[in-house]
């Protein structure tokens, strides 16, 4: 298959709001590739790259060649070309990358070098969400969705569960490799996820007055356990590998009285007084395999779920078992929770929590089984809304869906000396209507452009929400926000009334 074609149905999906019409697209596209290429178009369609790493990035992509006028690119040989830059390393390696980029560029088209762009950078915006992705594999193989998804969650990746559907022979095999594939103690299964809620109350109130579990929603790095005998393997949110890591983590996880076990969880660093310390810190001690910083820096596990106990599944059990079996294998190493139909007892519990240093909490269906990969209703997440009113410094040309507009916002805040600290970037939160209004207003703003990237006069003000602070070196005033989002600009204030780099360095303090 050409990789004009995955370019032209990428360019498709970004261009349409509507998920039926992008999901005909993706059906389509799938329907028509090749049995061996289905794992690198499926990743494709997804936005990424097969490889994880490549050496590229924006700076390597800031000088291309000339597109080719037709298209000629294989998508196996394209894959070919970034598994060679992937393998790349020593003396010569960074010339060597340089020179496949541009010959793999040199011979895309135009819409083929915005497809490359956009997966060597991770910001394609095609809106080809995974789960979108998941239902066309249903309906181009011809099974139900939701047996598609549950072999998803169990792989712990889409690529192999659309091998297994869409080089099957017919729809009854199809369905029949993917019911083969089941949960596997030492395989990562996707994790569950849980939806959002503004307070307390609401969140309770989604449960209709049933009792519900609301766990501390630790301010720590995600972890999926699995022990099998001896061997312990311990993966990340996004199922990286991280055993190596994480010494103090593997040895708590052996300590446990169970042959197999699947844990989900948190590790996180404490104090001396037993409180989270920064975020990054524990970020940081996770990415790492520095000695000195392992020896500094000890991550504890705490653990909210069980997925498997010596040799028994429990998926599909209701949270209530679930827990019971997670206290019995995992003692003090539980997460701390509540279980209450009391909207004022879940809220004096979120409170407890958040003082302690914790980010918010998780309200939980008591009943619900573990859906692995699904954003559901069952369980929702409530944290503490912090917001900022910032100036906006700059801003980055949209792509995608938002090609022609001004999108993602440089955010300052007010310094001493009349100028402003940069505190990170955001393109969140905002509608169809705010982003036509801004492209307006900073175009009247702008000082300077360089193609990508305007810079403006410092003074629109913009209210931004924000789940808390970082220490970062990226930025001058050494903090950066955490899931920064727009929440409206503030034509009431002037940039002399934006919030002080001093009143961000308060808010870090604990």
């Amino acid at each position: 298959m050409l990789l004009a074609d995955v370019a032209a149905t990428s360019a498709t999906l970004a261009a349409t709001r509507s998920r039926l019409a992008k999901r005909s697209e993706l059906v389509d596209l799938l329907r028509r590739t090749p049995a061996e290429e289905v794992p690198v178009v499926a990743r494709y369609l997804a936005g990424e790259l097969r490889q994880r790493r490549t050496g590229l990035g924006w700076r390597s992509l800031s000088d291309l060649p000339a597109p080719a006028d037709e298209p000629s690119l294989e998508v196996l040989e394209v894959d070919a070309v970034f598994e060679r830059m992937a393998g790349l390393s020593g003396a010569g390696s960074a010339t060597a990358r340089g020179t496949l980029a541009r010959d793999l560029f040199a011979a895309a088209t135009a819409p083929e070098q915005h497809l490359l762009r956009g997966l060597v950078t991770g910001e394609l915006r095609q809106g080809a969400l995974d789960a979108l992705l998941l239902d066309a594999v249903a309906e181009a193989a011809g099974v139900p969705a939701d047996v598609v998804r549950r072999a998803a969650m169990l792989a712990g990746a889409t690529e192999p569960v659309a091998t297994a559907a869409l080089t099957a022979h017919d729809a009854d095999d199809a369905r029949a490799a993917l019911e083969s594939f089941g949960l596997t103690v030492g395989r990562p299964v996707r994790p569950m996820l849980a939806a959002s809620a503004p307070d307390v109350a609401s969140a309770v109130a989604r449960f209709d007055g049933r009792d519900v579990v609301v766990d501390a929603k630790l301010d720590g790095i995600r972890i999926q356990v699995h022990r099998d005998g001896d061997d312990v393997g311990v993966f990340t949110r996004s199922l990286d590998d991280i055993t190596a890591r994480v010494p103090e983590i593997v040895e708590v996880v052996r300590s446990l009285a169970v042959r197999t076990v699947v844990l989900d969880g948190e590790a996180l660093a404490l104090d001396d007084d037993g409180r989270p310390r920064p975020f990054q810190e524990t970020s940081s001690r996770s990415a790492t395999r520095d000695a000195e910083l392992a020896a500094a820096t000890t991550l504890r596990p705490f653990f909210f779920d069980v997925l498997h106990v010596d040799g028994e599944d429990l998926l599909d059990a209701p949270l209530t078992e679930r827990l019971a079996r997670l206290d019995a294998v995992v003692g003090t190493h539980a997460v701390e929770r509540v279980r209450t139909g009391d909207p004022a007892t879940a809220q004096a519990a979120f409170e407890r929590w958040v003082t302690a240093g914790q980010e918010g909490v998780i309200v939980k269906d008591a009943a619900a089984p573990y859906e692995a990969g699904r954003r559901g209703s069952a369980w929702v997440k409530v944290k503490p809304r912090h917001t900022l009113d910032l100036v906006v410094l700059a801003v980055e040309r949209g792509s995608g869906r938002r090609a022609g507009l001004l999108s993602n916002i440089h955010l300052g805040a007010r310094d001493a000396d009349g100028g402003f600290v940069m505190l990170g970037k955001t393109f969140k939160g905002m509608t169809d209507e705010m982003l036509a209004w801004q492209t307006e207003r900073f175009r009247e703003l702008a000082l300077d452009d360089d193609g990508w990237t305007v810079r403006l006069r410092p003074e629109q003000v913009v209210e931004i929400a924000f789940d808390g602070l970082q220490r970062s070196t990226r930025y001058p005033g050494g903090l950066a926000l955490r899931f920064a989002r727009v929440l409206r600009y503030r034509d009431d204030k002037t940039a002399a009334e934006a919030d002080t780099i001093d009143t961000v360095r308060a808010l870090a303090t604990p």
